[in-house]
C-alpha cells in the first residue's frame, strides 16, 4: 500500500508541477514557455548573471505581479478547500459535507457584503479591508455554530449539522437584506460570492499561505484518530481517543483553515465537495493518505480551473467559481448515479 500511496504522491506532484506551468504561460496575455522560463530564472539569485533578462519589463510584471501569485493563490485555496472538504466528510460521515456547510461561507459572505455595499473604506492603513471582513464573519458563523451544537461539554454531530444550515439561511437572509436597501455594491457583491481570483490582493499570499500549510500540517496529525472516529465513537473511545476533544479541534481546525481560503477567494463551490470524492475513489478512505492526496488534487483542479476561467473568453474573465460549477456538477451527478 505504501508503494502504491508513494506511486500516487508521485504522480500527484508531477500533474502539480505541469499544471503551474500551464497556469503560468496560458493567460489574456500568452506568454511563450521560453521567455517565461528565462524571465524566471533571471530573477532567481545565484543564476541571473548567467540568465539575462532579453523580454521588457512588461512581461516580467505579469509573471511576478499576477501570474505566479494568483497560480499560488489558487493551488493554496484549492488544497484547503479539499482538505476541509476531506475532513467534514469523514467527520460527519455524510458524503455531501463540504467545507460551506457549516455556515463558514455564509457569515464570510455576510462580512464582505457589509464591507463591498457600505461606504467604508476598501483598505485601512494599506491593509484590505473585505478579506479581513470575511475572515472575521467565517469566525463569527463558526463560533455561534459551536456554541448552538455544543451542550454540556460535547458536540454532536447532527446538531452541528443543523446548526450550520440555520447560520447558512439567517446570514444568507442577511446578505439579501443588505442587497435590497443598497444601491451600490451589488455586482462586486455578487462577484465575491461566486468566487474569483481576478481581484484578490496578492500581497496576502505571504501572510495567509503560512497559516494555512500550518492548519493543514496539525489537521493532517489528527488522521489516525479521524479513521478511528469513522468507524465509529464508541469505539474510538474504547480504543482510547478523546474522541469529542478531536471533533472539538477538527471543526475548529477545519473551520478556520476554510475562512482562510474563503476570504481571498470569495465562495467557490465543488472544489471541497467533489474532490475528497476523486480522491477517494483513487486512494481508498485513510484519511493519512486520503488528506494529502486529497491537497494536491484539489490545488490541480483549482489551478486548471482558474487558467481556463481567464483564457476562454480573455481578455475578460468567467468567475473561478462558475467554471468549478460547470466542471463539477456534471461530474458530481455521474457519481451520484455511478454509487446509486
Amino acid at each position: 500500500m505504501k508503494s502504491k500511496f508513494k506511486t500516487y504522491i508521485l504522480l500527484g506532484v508531477l500533474l502539480l508541477i505541469a499544471s503551474v506551468f500551464l497556469g503560468i504561460f496560458i493567460g489574456g496575455v500568452s506568454i511563450p514557455p521560453k521567455d517565461a522560463v528565462m524571465i524566471m530564472l533571471s530573477k532567481t539569485p545565484f543564476l541571473s548573471e548567467h540568465f539575462p533578462l532579453t523580454s521588457g519589463d512588461n512581461i516580467s510584471d505579469i509573471l511576478f505581479k499576477v501570474r505566479i501569485p494568483r497560480v499560488l493563490l489558487a493551488l493554496l485555496v484549492g488544497a484547503a478547500l479539499s482538505v476541509a472538504g476531506a475532513v467534514f466528510q469523514g467527520l460527519l460521515k455524510n458524503p455531501l459535507a463540504d467545507p460551506y456547510l457549516l455556515g463558514v461561507s455564509s457569515g464570510a459572505a455576510l462580512g464582505a457584503a457589509i464591507i463591498i455595499l457600505s461606504s467604508l473604506p476598501f483598505f485601512f492603513f494599506g491593509v484590505p479591508v473585505v478579506p479581513f471582513a470575511a475572515f472575521m464573519g467565517a469566525l463569527l458563523s463558526m463560533f455561534l455554530v459551536y456554541a448552538l451544537a455544543r451542550t454540556k461539554g460535547k458536540i454532536s454531530l447532527h446538531t452541528l449539522l443543523l446548526s450550520g444550515v440555520i447560520i447558512n439561511f439567517s446570514f444568507s437572509a442577511l446578505i439579501m437584506l443588505f442587497i435590497t436597501l443598497s444601491n451600490k455594491g451589488l455586482t462586486e457583491v455578487m462577484v465575491w460570492m461566486m468566487g474569483s481570483l481576478n481581484n484578490t490582493n496578492y500581497d496576502l499570499l505571504p501572510y495567509i499561505a503560512p497559516a494555512a500549510l500550518i492548519l493543514m500540517f496539525i489537521i493532517y496529525m489528527f488522521s489516525n484518530d479521524l479513521n478511528i472516529i469513522a468507524v465509529g465513537e464508541e469505539t474510538a473511545v474504547y480504543l482510547g481517543v478523546k474522541t469529542e476533544k478531536v471533533k472539538q479541534l477538527l471543526f475548529v481546525l477545519t473551520s478556520m483553515l476554510t475562512a482562510l481560503a474563503v476570504s481571498v477567494s470569495g465562495l467557490i463551490g465543488f472544489v471541497g465537495l467533489i474532490i475528497p470524492h476523486i480522491a477517494r475513489m483513487i486512494v481508498g478512505p485513510d484519511h493519512r493518505i486520503l488528506i494529502p492526496f486529497s491537497a494536491l488534487c484539489g490545488g490541480i483542479f483549482l489551478i486548471l480551473s482558474d487558467t481556463l476561467c481567464r483564457s476562454v473568453i480573455a481578455p475578460s474573465e468567467i468567475p473561478t467559481g462558475v467554471v468549478t460549477a460547470i466542471l463539477g456538477g456534471p461530474f458530481f451527478l455521474y457519481l451520484l448515479k455511478r454509487k446509486k
